[in-house]
């Protein structure tokens, strides 16, 4: 009698631990199917929580990607590497790049039939190889990801240990760098890519299956079980697409842009309507996606206020201009870094700079796009008919300026604006645009006089000015 409890308790108590519903044991698939990328790192991120909030007993990722940005892949090899949960790879074919080292961070790798891992090599847009600078780096992070799943111990007969590891860390670094010799598989003139069947070979495949169910039922040895795919919306492809660092070094142009030429020209119109819609494109998703906090934009808005204070109300260009300056830069870099209020503990140096390069670099960038684009306009070619290019001779009846600004030469009026060197005066009951002919800051309220007249635009003096 006695031993029949304890068997009922036992089964009431394994009852209990496998789940009162009696549900199967759930594990997650994460597409990573492009390149990976913005879009890529957030599918992780949201895929990654869902796993979590559900207590999945894996996550499976199903790749076939060329690779992409080291920076969004750097990010999801350290989310692998730091998870409780086990990661799996499924190589669908192909893990090249980026995706390599994805794949080698996750606990196990499994591929397909005709599947690639390898050539890691850091490139840039045309597919040249960067210098060396970026393929140091790229060597150490893909060895040391290597080297995050340590050593196999195993003990010779004669006694002798020998340490193998579980991820030869130099096969990692020979899928960078055509240096790299490892004896038996690469000869050095090569970046290495490794098939199937090779990378069984040499520890970088626990074995060839055509399929998840494969993986989970005959690798982890568990034949009732639910799938759940993670499933992207439409909310996190667009937040993807506006956290990519080439859109956002243009909405940082933008609104660079859009606030300088708000400032030379009085009244509201386009360019501050560009620059709002782009602030919001810019620092929307960072707000939602955790990354950018409110104080973070009130500093950016507090930068705009005092260029605002500077330009209109206080003459010159000092405190206030730079300060200005140092709050817009400052709320756009911020809002990159994945920072607690003031407390920058836990943001790396290479996060840091990674922000600050991101700014500057689109605002560069984005600058010399503009030029460039700005000598094509009107010109042969697409951008022929962004401009006119009917000419408007005197033949026609057109002439440069008007007879009306050429006679107010030498008359007198008074200043309703400061001139820093340009402003509005008025001369009788009308307002006209001016420029002190020196370059010198007039204060309004100043009696002027008309000295020149070009391209309908007055050039003016003070009336005691001695070189009237």
């Amino acid at each position: 009698m006695k031993k029949f409890w304890i068997i009922t308790i036992i089964s009431l108590f394994t009852y209990i631990q496998v789940g009162y519903s009696g549900e199967k044991p759930l594990y997650y698939k994460i597409d990573i199917k492009k390149e990976i990328g913005s879009t890529t790192w957030r599918y992780m991120q949201r895929g990654y929580k869902e796993a979590v909030d559900h207590d999945a007993q894996g996550i499976i990722l199903h790749m076939n990607t060329y690779g992409g940005t080291v920076v969004h892949a750097d990010s999801i090899r350290t989310l692998i590497l730091n998870s409780a949960i086990p990661v799996y790879a499924f190589i669908d074919n192909n893990a090249a790049s980026a995706g390599a080292l994805i794949a080698i961070a996750c606990d196990s790798i499994y591929m397909r039939p005709g599947g690639n891992i390898g050539a890691a090599t850091v490139v840039n847009e045309t597919g040249a190889a960067m210098p060396d600078k970026y393929q140091s780096y790229m060597r150490a992070t893909i060895r040391s990801t290597a080297e995050a799943h340590g050593k196999d111990t195993t003990i010779t007969l004669s006694g002798d240990t020998v340490i193998k590891w579980l991820r030869d860390p130099l096969i990692a670094e020979a899928m960078v760098d055509t240096r790299i010799v490892v004896p038996g598989l690469d000869d050095s003139t090569k970046v290495l890519t490794l098939t199937a069947q090779e990378a069984l070979k040499w520890g970088y495949n626990e074995a060839i299956v055509n399929n998840v169910h494969e993986i989970v039922t005959e690798r982890l040895g568990v034949p009732e079980y639910t799938l759940q795919t993670f499933k992207p919306s439409v909310y996190d492809d667009l937040v993807g697409f506006l956290l990519n660092p080439a859109l956002q070094a243009i909405l940082i142009m933008i609104i660079i842009g859009g606030i300088y030429f708000e400032l030379q020209t009085p009244g509201i119109g386009f360019p501050s309507a560009a620059a709002l819609i782009a602030a919001v494109l810019y620092f929307a998703p960072l707000y939602l996606d955790g990354l950018a906090a409110s104080w973070e934009i009130l500093i950016f808005i507090a930068g705009i206020i005092l260029m605002v204070l500077e330009l209109i109300v206080i003459p010159g260009f000092g405190v206030a201009g730079i300060l200005g300056i140092i709050c817009m830069l400052a709320g756009l870099v911020l809002a990159l870094v994945n920072n607690v209020d003031f407390d920058f503990e836990g943001v790396s140096s290479r996060e840091m700079n990674r922000g600050i390069f991101t700014v500057i670099s689109g605002l560069v960038c984005a600058f010399i796009l503009v030029i460039y684009l700005s000598h094509k306009i009107g010109r042969k070619g697409i951008l022929h008919h962004l401009a006119l290019d009917s000419s408007q001779s005197v033949e026609k009846g057109f002439i440069a300026v008007s007879s009306e600004y050429m006679d107010m030469v030498g008359q007198e009026g008074v200043t309703v604006t400061i001139l820093r060197p340009s402003g509005k005066v008025r001369i009788g009951e009308d307002d006209y645009d001016a420029v002190s002919l020196y370059n010198k800051f007039i204060e309004r309220g100043t009696p002027v006089r008309v000295v020149k007249v070009e391209n309908a635009q007055l050039y003016v003096v003070t009336i005691d000015n001695k070189e009237k």
